[in-house]
C-alpha cells in the first residue's frame, strides 16, 4: 500500500513543499527513510512508532519506506513527525484518505502521541498557501502564528489521534481564526518612550535626523550618559511598520523559533542588543545548516551594538555586506542562502579606556598611546558606513532633576513620518528606500547644493580635515535635514548641521 502526505520545509527565509511518500511491502521488518534526511529526520522512526503504538494504532510491520521529495534537497527537524505518523497509519490499514492531498501537515511528535510546537510555520504556511493547499494542520502551540495567513484554513492540533480522526470524518475540528488587522493595531505599542529621556537635545535631535534618513548611527560619550538608554527608544520613533514589513520580519524570527503563544507574531519594530562577546555566525549567521543572524533579526528594525571596541575586529568586520546591501549572503559546501538584513545600526562608545577622555569634571587616566590604540579597534571601512558620529556628554543635575517630561516619541515621529514620505516620493521610481542607501547618481541629482554651501563644506574638508569619504555622507545627512525643515534646496545651515555630526573626522578626535 502506498500512502501520500503533503508537508512543507524551511530553506532561508522561505518553505518548499515535500511529498511524503509511505510504501508499505513485504519483507523483514524495517523502516528506511529516504531523501536526505538528517539525524533529527532519522530519529523519527523511533517516536514516530512510539506515538503511533500510544495512540492505538498500528503501522506496517513489513519493509516501510518513506520518501522525502524532492530527494536532492536536505530535510531537517522533527516537523515531518506528524506527517510521516499519518501516512504510516494509512499505509498499515490500508486506507484511502480521501481529501488528504489538499492538507498541509507540520509537528513533532511526543512518545505520548501529542504534538509538539516547531519552527518556521508562518513560511510553512505561506508555502502551502501558493502551493494551493486548502488548509495546514500545525501544532496548537503555532495556531495563532499560522493563523496570521488569509487564504487558507488552519487547523491548530493537540495529538496524532484528533488528526487521524478528522481525516476519517470522526472527529470535527474548528479552524483558528487571527483578525490581522485588529491584532496588528492592537499590538504597535511600545513600553518605552522618549518622554523618559531628561536633556541630551543635541544627541536626541541626532537621531531624529538619523532615523529620518535611515542613516547608521555611532555614539560616543562617557558611561551613564544615557547612550543604552536613547538607544532603546529609537524604534519607538520609526513608521510604524507596515504588514508586508511585520509578515517578512516574522519570517525571520519563526524560523529562529523565537515566537510563543503569546508572542505569534512581531508587530514592532525590532531591537536586537547583542552582547560583545558574539562570534561572527551569530551575528551574521551561519553554522553547518544556515540561520539567520542578529543582522537578520533586526531586518526593519534596529542593531544596537553596545561598546563597540570591545567586539572582535574581524566580528564587525562581516558586517560590512549587510550595511552596504541590506541583505547577507552565507555560503556553506550544501549552498548559499541569502538573508534580509535592512536594519538601521546604532553603535555607542566611550571615547576612551576608562571612559573620561575630554570630560571637563573627571580626569581621564588613559595614556594618549591608550586612547589611540582603543578608537583604531573600529577600522576605517565600517566607519565608513556610519553617517552619524555624535557626542553624547554627560548628563546636568539640571536636567536629571527637572520634573518636566521630554519631548515624547509620538510627536517625534510625526516629523520623521512626513520626512519619509517626502523620500517615498522622491525615489518613486527607483529601489532606494531613503537617503542613507542613495547612489552617487542620486546624490548629484538630489544633493544640489547653493554657493555658500559649497563654500562651507570646502571649508570642513580642509581645515577640519575631514576625508574625502565624508563628502557624500554629509550631503545626504543635509538633504534629510532638509527633508525635516520639508526645503525643497539644500541650505548652508542643513550642511552646517550635518558636519557637526562628522565628530570621528574631526582633528580634535583623531
Amino acid at each position: 500500500m502506498l500512502a501520500k502526505v503533503y508537508s512543507a520545509a524551511v530553506y532561508g527565509v522561505d518553505a518548499f513543499e515535500v511529498e511524503i511518500e509511505v510504501n508499505a511491502g513485504g519483507g523483514l521488518p524495517n523502516i528506511i527513510i529516504v531523501g536526505l534526511p538528517d539525524a533529527a529526520v532519522k530519529e523519527s522512526r523511533d517516536r514516530v512508532t512510539t506515538a503511533i503504538q500510544n495512540s492505538g494504532y498500528h503501522w506496517p510491520h513489513g519493509r516501510t519506506t518513506i520518501n522525502l521529495a524532492p530527494a536532492d534537497v536536505k530535510k531537517e527537524g522533527p516537523s515531518f513527525d506528524l506527517p510521516i505518523a499519518l501516512g504510516m497509519i494509512a499505509a498499515g490499514d490500508d486506507l484511502d484518505l480521501e481529501g488528504a492531498n489538499e492538507y498541509c501537515f507540520v509537528g513533532e511528535l511526543a512518545l505520548t502521541g501529542a504534538v509538539r510546537s516547531v519552527k518556521g510555520v508562518l513560511p510553512i504556511a505561506l508555502e502551502a498557501r501558493r502551493s494551493g493547499k486548502k488548509a495546514i494542520f500545525v501544532p496548537e502551540a503555532n495556531a495563532k502564528e499560522a493563523a496570521v495567513v488569509e487564504g487558507i484554513e488552519v487547523y491548530g492540533v493537540r495529538s496524532l489521534r484528533d488528526t487521524f480522526q478528522f481525516l476519517k470524518g470522526e472527529k470535527l475540528l474548528a479552524p483558528a481564526k487571527e483578525n490581522l488587522d485588529a491584532f496588528f493595531a492592537a499590538h504597535q505599542y511600545y513600553d518605552a518612550d522618549f518622554s523618559d529621556v531628561k536633556g541630551q537635545h543635541h544627541l536626541k535631535r541626532a537621531i531624529e535626523v538619523a532615523v529620518a534618513g535611515g542613516h547608521n548611527l555611532l555614539m560616543i560619550g562617557p558611561p551613564g550618559s544615557g547612550k543604552s538608554m536613547v538607544a532603546k527608544r529609537i524604534p519607538t520613533i520609526i513608521p510604524p511598520m507596515s504588514l508586508a514589513e511585520a509578515i517578512d520580519t516574522t519570517k525571520i524570527h519563526s524560523i529562529c523559533g523565537l515566537l510563543d503563544p503569546k508572542h505569534s507574531f512581531v508587530a514592532v519594530r525590532p531591537f536586537r542588543s547583542p552582547h560583545h562577546t558574539i562570534s561572527d555566525v551569530g551575528l551574521l549567521g551561519g553554522s553547518a545548516n544556515p540561520t539567520p543572524g542578529e543582522v537578520s533579526l533586526a531586518h526593519n528594525g534596529v542593531l544596537f551594538l553596545d561598546e563597540l571596541p570591545e567586539f572582535r575586529r574581524s566580528t564587525l568586520e562581516v558586517m560590512r555586506q549587510p550595511l552596504e546591501d541590506g541583505k547577507v549572503t552565507i555560503s556553506r559546501a550544501a549552498g548559499s542562502m541569502t538573508f534580509p538584513a535592512e536594519f538601521i545600526l546604532v553603535a555607542a562608545m566611550n571615547p576612551c579606556p576608562c571612559g573620561y577622555y575630554g570630560d571637563l569634571k573627571r580626569e581621564c587616566r588613559c595614556s594618549p598611546r591608550q586612547v589611540q590604540q582603543y578608537r583604531q579597534r573600529i577600522s576605517g571601512p565600517l566607519l565608513d558606513r556610519i553617517d552619524i558620529h555624535v557626542d553624547a556628554p554627560a548628563v546636568p543635575y539640571k536636567d536629571i532633576a527637572s520634573r518636566e517630561p521630554g519631548e515624547a516619541s509620538e510627536a517625534i515621529r510625526g516629523r520623521v513620518e512626513k520626512a519619509r514620505a517626502i523620500q517615498r516620493e522622491r525615489f518613486q521610481k527607483c529601489k532606494t528606500s531613503c537617503n542613507a542607501r542613495m547612489s552617487p547618481k542620486l546624490i548629484r541629482s538630489h544633493c544640489v547644493i547653493d554657493e555658500a554651501g559649497q563654500e562651507l563644506l570646502k571649508m570642513a574638508m580642509t581645515e577640519l580635515n575631514m576625508s574625502a569619504r565624508s563628502h557624500d555622507r554629509i550631503l545626504k545627512v543635509a538633504r534629510t535635514i532638509a527633508d525635516l525643515e520639508h526645503s525643497e534646496n539644500i541650505q548652508a545651515a542643513h550642511i552646517s548641521e550635518a558636519i557637526q555630526y562628522r565628530t570621528l573626522d574631526r582633528n580634535l578626535w583623531v
